[in-house]
């Protein structure tokens, strides 16, 4: 059989691979480790930082989150390292100015970065504008991804629909994209609909699909293989010991599946399996952050809910704090009527948590008698706009004491927001000039601060645990 069109392979394994299952809790030394060996595996792409890696290592790991991406690229210069960029989010959690957009992609590309996947929480390419400029003047590859998300139990009904998809895609193509990601962060793109989608885009784009599918719910290995049926360039994967659960397909089993086919991977199996057996060895450290609470390894509850297991982790942490953990069926009947109350936004961070919290608070408290300033943003418009419209009721009761006014804004998010680079080099300005410190600051204002005096020796560290997971 003659392998007309090898499927590429983006491995996550570094990256949303541990962030899925482990809490994001593994150390670029354990990485170190298996990270040459890993760049002779012949994947297309190694997904290594972004999503919440950053966040993550300033305040659990103690690690400076711009040094994984270089000891990385030295350990695997022929490989091209990818990331997760929230778009104006960048790896926080609002929108940042542009200035710090602009920079914080140079420095990105400067370490080590080569393929920046850019999503937006809502889809809306407006947010993907200063990014997309920052990484075409470094001369890397911009993904521009679209969120995949449902309103009924399949693809269809009025907002995510074969024509949303696609007219989103051509949008996003037209903007400069040099390849294409369906981003399924809950595991809810069923088969047939991955073959519908994956076929629909072939025939119209120009540039590669990728798909990014999450394991939850138990249809990706399956959702996959329809996509490649259907021509998709490129799918995301883990290697075994961090695939599975609410993290990606396998790749080892695929690799066995396309063999002798036309879209044959050609990576090594052997290989592969001994890079599982050398994470084998270094998972036990990170075990106590695997979910063990229940037998299953697939949530089969996503499939009528469509809740993120993240999210879900989330909303029992505040409904446990509240000492009302009894009314979690509340939560999850409350969640679809605030998401389609603020315009069906796909749940993703950021907009996970701001309607999760929102329908928490409107469990404990009464519908909307508490909104949380997040919300009153998002109506606002600073995180963009939403798929459908927000309903007018909700839109008074938000903004009606919100103190940028009550009329919601239509430009572009970001206009609104003044520069913000040199207030975070003021701050930190009597023991570091270094650019990638100024931008740890201006992302996270408190976490980062501490960290960095911990970096510089003004503060100490809290010693760890003896025996302690990290």
């Amino acid at each position: 059989m003659t392998i007309e069109n090898p499927l590429k392979i983006t491995d996550v394994t570094f990256r949303d691979g541990h962030q899925s299952i482990l809490a994001t809790r593994m150390r670029t030394e354990d990485m170190e480790k298996i990270a040459h060996e890993m760049g002779q595996a012949g994947f297309y792409s190694m997904e290594v930082w972004g999503g919440a890696t950053f966040d993550v290592a300033i305040r659990f790991l103690n690690e400076d989150p711009w040094q994984r991406p270089r000891v990385l690229k030295k350990l695997m210069p022929h490989t091209p390292l990818q990331m997760l960029l929230r778009g104006q989010n960048l790896v926080g959690y609002r929108h940042y100015a542009d200035d710090v957009v602009t920079a914080f992609v140079h420095h990105a590309a400067a370490v080590g970065i080569d393929i920046f996947r850019v999503f937006d929480a809502l889809n809306d390419e407006r947010n993907f504008e200063t990014s997309l400029k920052a990484i075409k003047d470094c001369g890397k590859h911009a993904q521009l991804s679209i969120c995949y998300s449902l309103t009924e139990p399949k693809m269809g009904g009025p907002v995510y629909n074969l024509d949303y998809y696609v007219n989103k895609a051509l949008i996003l193509q037209e903007m400069g994209a040099d390849s294409l990601c369906i981003k399924d962060m809950a595991g809810l793109i069923a088969p047939d609909d991955a073959y519908k989608l994956t076929k629909a885009l072939k025939q119209v784009l120009r540039i590669p699909v990728q798909l990014h599918t999450h394991y939850t719910s138990g249809m990706a290995s399956m959702s996959c293989l329809k996509a490649i049926e259907a021509g998709v360039d490129i799918i995301d994967t883990a290697l075994s010991p961090f695939a599975l659960r609410s993290s990606h397909p396998a790749i080892e089993p695929i690799v066995v599946a396309l063999q002798g086919t036309p879209r044959d991977t050609e990576l090594n199996l052997a290989h592969l399996f001994k890079l599982g057996q050398r994470l084998e060895s270094i998972a036990p450290r990170y075990q106590k952050f695997l979910n063990s609470t229940r037998m299953s390894v697939i949530d089969t509850g996503v499939l009528m809910h469509q809740i993120p297991g993240g999210m879900i982790s989330n909303l029992v942490n505040q409904l446990r704090e509240n000492d009302v953990l009894d009314r979690i069926d509340e939560v999850y009947e409350e969640i679809p009527r605030v998401r389609q109350e603020l315009g069906y936004p796909p749940l993703v961070t950021p907009t996970s948590q701001i309607v999760g919290v929102q329908a928490v608070q409107n469990v404990i408290v009464g519908r909307y008698k508490l909104i949380s300033r997040q919300v009153q943003d998002y109506v606002y418009g600073l995180y963009g706009k939403p798929p459908a419209p927000i309903d007018p009721k909700i839109q008074e009761l938000a903004l009606k004491h919100y103190p940028r006014g009550k009329t919601p804004i239509t430009c572009r998010a970001a206009d609104v927001l003044e520069p913000e680079l040199d207030k975070a080099r003021e701050v930190v300005k009597g023991f570091t000039q270094d650019i990638g410190d100024v931008l740890t600051v201006a992302l996270y204002p408190i976490t980062g601060l501490n960290f960095l005096k911990r970096k510089y020796g003004l503060e100490t560290p809290p010693p760890e645990p003896k025996n302690s997971t990290p």
